[in-house]
């Protein structure tokens, strides 16, 4: 029997090889975030049940069946590990008054846990990218937060991405659909499945979100929310739609399109992909005006959105998207106690005018060094050996790109300009 510990199923690792993707799209999302006034905000792990509870809504799959809930030893508090995040981040604003009398543009990034089966793109510990936008309740941010992804997908260079979108109204308009839903619903009660039966009186929007394909029909005939929305309401919708039009995003308004969570209302929209097969969903979100309200704030409209890191890294993989990978500048070889001395005062004063270094440690011969170099895909090689050390030069060697083979000697006082030089092809 092995004593090795195996890491917990659907919480996964991200190692060396696979991380520089990961720092790529994070870099890529922060100078995003950056160009629309957004702030980065950061709350922890672990908050009180009661939030997702009263936030997120009693009765949805991610409260009854998802949540990683457990009792704190100490003091009996009962605990869960977030398994979304603009719960927390409501929470946030109104424990420090960051919505009195002010709007946010706020955004974070992390990891959510959700206990559900591990497959391809959906995992136990998943991460997400969240933005929300406080004290806005016209429809132009709610355009905008769309236009937003819609450049996001561009700066990637994603492909086959499409917008669904549609009004859940608010709560008397949902309230009055409810009631309208549950009396055609259980006309059909006999061939509801499991699912279908257990949301009929807690959350029968939901069994419209089915995926069983003998459902469909029922799905598709069943009352429309939209049939239900005030004045209000629509003029909201009919606003986003056409500043959506205006800046030339493309949409579908589905109109069995609810989320899975209870705070939303008016506004909800995602973008989906056909290239990721069941898991199609990437970002979504929506308005949500009571939840700051719900968790002991003043009133305060709000709208946000979150995505999925790990999809989006399948999407990007999918559709093989060239992807722009950090590279050292220099990799450093050396040989000999003097060189070895020299080699590492080197490689920090390289560091210091801006360029990125490794230097070789461990010893080992040339070849075994300039076969780790070759690794690295380090633009040059530093060659410092007894020679070198003795007339304080180095010779540098072209790895990659224009002139790759290529060597020079030249003296240390000039290593750092003569590699800045040749690295912009001056």
């Amino acid at each position: 029997m092995s004593n090795q510990i195996q890491g917990i199923r659907g919480m996964n690792d991200v190692l060396p090889d696979e991380s520089p993707v990961w720092l790529y799209f994070e870099q890529v999302t922060r100078e995003w975030l950056a160009a629309y006034g957004y702030k980065n905000i950061r709350m922890p792990i672990v908050e009180s049940t009661h939030l997702f509870v009263r936030g997120v809504g009693e009765h949805t799959d991610i409260v009854e069946k998802e949540m990683y809930s457990f009792e704190d030893k100490l003091n009996g508090e009962k605990l869960t590990l977030r398994p979304e995040g603009t719960a927390g981040c409501v929470r946030a604003c109104i424990e420090h008054g960051l919505l009195y009398n002010q709007t946010q543009r706020l955004w974070y990034m992390g990891p959510m846990y959700r206990h559900e089966r591990p497959q391809k793109g959906r995992y136990r510990q998943f991460h997400q990218i969240g933005v929300e936008a406080f004290g806005m309740a016209s429809p132009d941010v709610d355009a905008e937060i769309i236009l937003m992804l819609a450049d996001l997908w561009q700066r990637l260079g994603l492909k086959n991405v499409s917008l669904e979108i549609n009004s859940l109204g608010d709560k008397e308009e949902r309230a009055a659909h409810r009631e309208a839903l549950i009396r055609y619903l259980e006309q059909f009660v006999d061939v509801l499945d499991e699912d279908g039966k257990r949301r009929l009186y807690t959350n029968p929007l939901r069994v419209l979100d089915t995926k069983n394909p003998a459902l469909q029909e029922m799905a598709e005939n069943a009352p429309k929310l939209s049939d239900f929305l005030g004045e209000e309401s629509r003029l909201h919708f009919e606003g986003l739609k056409a500043l959506l039009d205006v800046a030339g995003i493309s949409y579908r308004v589905n109109s069995r399109l609810v989320r899975g969570l209870d705070y939303y209302n008016r506004t909800v929209f995602e973008w989906v992909t056909s290239d990721l097969g069941s898991q199609g969903t990437i970002a979504g979100g929506g308005r949500y005006d009571t939840l700051v309200e719900m968790l002991g704030g003043k009133p305060c409209p709000a709208v946000g959105f979150g995505m999925g890191i790990e999809r989006i890294l399948l999407l990007i993989e999918e559709q093989s998207v060239a992807v722009s990978l950090a590279v050292p500048d220099v990799y450093i070889v050396h040989q000999g106690d003097a060189a070895a001395r020299l080699a590492f005062v080197t490689a920090q004063q390289l560091r210091t005018t801006g360029l990125n270094v490794i230097l070789h440690c461990g010893g080992g011969s040339f070849k075994s060094q300039f076969k780790k170099a070759d690794a690295s895909q380090a633009r040059f090689a530093v060659v410092i050996g007894e020679t070198e050390a003795e007339t304080l030069t180095a010779n540098i060697k072209t790895l990659n790109g224009e002139g790759a083979g290529e060597q020079r000697t030249v003296a240390l006082a000039e290593l750092a300009m003569t590699i800045s030089n040749t690295h912009e092809g001056k």
